[in-house]
């Protein structure tokens, strides 16, 4: 498993690719935290990092599959992926693989931002007024959030051979799963009677509960349950070749 880890980072990083994701999730955020006037920091009144983890959802959605896109699609594209199944690796041993490497990387975009808490915290009157807690409810949250999408995107991109394809299939299985269901509780059909029943299907609902700073085992086990859900598809999905 270890070598297709390290098969996967060194194929991000040997290419543009690579930095200019990470390049362009970086400017965004800086850009809407600090220039834009109707989310920048310093318009505020109060020392906060909620408008980091507000818009992380959205730009996640199009980043993490940015980076799955060609994990599985170039291998069936260009043919590797039958001499990556004869090596001593399981399915899901390459699947593990592939979705560390992009945790890894999405990890690599996160450590930047960690400057903006610094920031911050020293603008804060006195400096250090901060609910530094609720931060790390939403860190960790965040990592949850890129597990799911990650494990989505890796399904995406096993069962076509475009890349193109597998961003915009993964793209839009994102943005169901996570404001999908909301959407869907505002019907008439739900509204009054199980909207917030079906709210808690989607990943929106369980990544507010742990952004407010308590980390409730019932989210941590939904996110698994999501992530382990999508790897049994990607299982499934490579498992064909054998049909």
């Amino acid at each position: 498993m270890y070598s297709i880890y390290f098969k996967e980072i060194n194929a991000f990083f040997s290419s543009l690719i690579g930095y200019i994701v990470i390049g362009v999730f970086l400017l965004i955020f800086s850009l809407m935290m600090w220039v834009f006037p109707d989310t920048s920091l310093l318009n505020y009144n109060y020392a906060t990092l909620d408008q980091l983890f507000d818009l992380a959802p959205m730009i996640f959605m199009f980043l993490i599959p940015a980076i799955t896109m060609r994990s599985f699609a170039e291998e069936q594209q260009s043919g590797t992926i039958e001499l990556l199944t004869t090596k001593p690796l399981s399915d899901l041993q390459i699947i593990g693989g592939k979705f560390l490497a992009a945790l890894t990387l999405v990890l690599f975009s996160l450590l930047p931002t960690l400057i903006y808490y610094y920031s911050v915290y020293q603008l804060g009157s006195p400096p250090g007024n901060l609910d530094s807690g609720a931060i790390a409810g939403s860190y960790i949250g965040l990592f949850l959030l890129a597990g799911a999408f990650a494990s989505i995107g890796l399904f995406a991109s096993s069962i076509t051979n475009s890349q193109i394809v597998s961003f915009i299939l993964a793209t839009f299985l994102c943005f169901i799963f996570h404001w999908g269901f909301f959407y869907f509780s505002r019907l008439p059909v739900f509204v009054g009677t199980m909207d917030d029943l079906v709210q808690k299907f989607g990943i929106d609902f369980h990544y507010n509960s742990i952004s407010r700073g308590v980390v409730d085992s019932r989210d941590v086990l939904y996110f698994l349950s999501i992530i382990a859900a999508f790897f049994a598809f990607t299982l499934t999905s490579l498992g064909r070749r054998k049909w």
